[in-house]
């Protein structure tokens, strides 16, 4: 192991619970590559796997200067000692590592990607002038000056909207949306930006499922913007549904899909892992970008080749020098995040009044269990057990607290 060039998770934000980083870990560390990570706490489910050979307890908000934030990252490159592959998990991540590749370059080893390119696919107002300005298929997108046009532009496509934050960084602040949201009208649209004139969220046409298909593409994409390996997938179920993290999926071959997103990489000039999220809309047979992510996906673990590649293993091999071995994916594997999944089928079931569909249970990798690792697991079960008791009581820990708290015009 020794021998290897070792590898570094590199994360902004506090999302103990995400499991993308563990695949990376694992992924990396049966390679025999020394695989670090950065994590918020000694008992995250990353931190506590196996294959980890050190973790940087450095917890961060991603609102810290950005020389406060590279200066820890050298400062965990010296502490390893050596040139580390940085893996980033997040925009966040990629972005900061993109815009810092020369000062990093002394103790990180960075796919070449234009400093700026990262920032630009992640912000979702810069990925939709992309799209207009190279023939991408994309849901109606608006960027609203302030709140009156963003009420505007709703009341003219009609409910339901969708609505994301406009740029990265900005949905790690405790007033963004976090992740995407379909708001169903304009009171729950006025509720969701709160008193803000001027709110950071772009405004999307919604595609309903019944008439449309989720899809994503992974890939790794060398020097140039020459894609080396093209990943394809069907997503089943997510968290929240229908707009959030994937917790089922399937491979699945898609030419068109994997020939749309490599042609984009090749145009633009990207460089590095990409997840690209899509929806096939059924009312015009078209495949429409939906998020360009300059990083790994969290089920990125769904896509292997014969040789036992994913985008993760593909990169590293790249930026150490080594051969990357060409491979088509294997089709018909599976993924699922199992507490997520089951909480989304349940309330998808009781949302729409029927039994969830039966999917497929074979060939199934899954997020967290393990047979080689299996403490990972345990941790986030325990974590996650919380996560459901602190969601089911926080109704009464509010009506107890209440008559504790000073009354509106009460003197302290």
């Amino acid at each position: 192991m020794t021998g290897q060039v070792p590898a570094l998770l590199v994360k902004l934000g506090r999302f103990p619970q995400l499991h993308g980083g563990l695949g990376v870990v694992r992924t990396l560390g049966r390679m025999g590559v020394p695989a670090y990570a950065m994590v918020e706490d000694r008992f995250t489910p990353a931190a506590l796997s196996r294959h980890l050979a050190g973790r940087f307890v450095r917890p961060t908000t991603g609102r810290e200067e950005e020389s406060e934030l590279v200066a820890a990252l050298l400062q965990i490159g010296r502490e390893i000692g050596r040139p580390a592959v940085a893996v980033a998990e997040g925009d966040e991540a990629a972005v900061l590592l993109a815009e810092n590749a020369d000062r990093l370059a002394e103790w990180f080893v960075l796919p070449p990607v234009p400093p700026a390119l990262p920032r630009r696919v992640a912000s979702k107002e810069g990925l939709h002038r992309i799209c207009q300005e190279h023939g991408i298929p994309t849901p109606r997108t608006c960027a609203p000056r302030d709140r009156a046009e963003l009420v505007a532009v709703s009341r003219a496509w009609g409910y339901p909207v969708v609505l994301k934050d406009r740029e990265p960084f900005t949905k790690l602040d405790d007033s963004a949306m976090g992740h995407t949201t379909i708001v169903q009208d304009e009171g729950e649209l006025l509720d969701r930006c709160g008193t803000a004139e001027f709110p950071s969220v772009i405004v999307q046409e919604y595609i309903p499922l019944d008439i449309a298909e989720e899809w994503f593409t992974h890939l790794y994409v060398g020097a140039g913007g020459t894609p080396r390996l093209v990943f394809t997938g069907h997503k089943l179920r997510s968290w929240p549904p229908g707009t959030g993290l994937t917790t089922r999926a399937r491979a699945r071959p898609n030419p068109t899909l994997a020939a749309l997103a490599a042609e984009l990489c090749r145009t633009i000039g990207y460089c590095g892992i990409a997840d690209l999220d899509w929806r096939f809309d059924r009312r015009d047979g078209r495949y429409k970008l939906v998020d360009f992510n300059p990083r790994f996906g969290q089920q990125f673990r769904l896509f292997r080749t014969a040789r036992g590649l994913d985008v993760v293993r593909a990169m590293y091999l790249d930026l150490t020098g080594q051969h990357v071995p060409d491979g088509s994916q294997i089709h018909g594997r599976g993924f699922i995040v199992g507490n997520l999944d089951a909480v989304s089928a349940t309330v998808s079931a009781w949302r729409e009044r029927r039994l969830p569909a039966a999917l497929p249970r074979r060939n199934l990798e899954r997020a967290w269990l393990s047979r080689d690792d299996p403490v990972p697991a345990v941790a986030e079960a325990v974590r996650f057990s919380g996560t459901v008791a602190r969601r089911l009581t926080k109704p009464v820990r509010t009506m107890v607290a209440g008559p504790l708290l000073p009354q509106k015009g009460a003197v302290p």
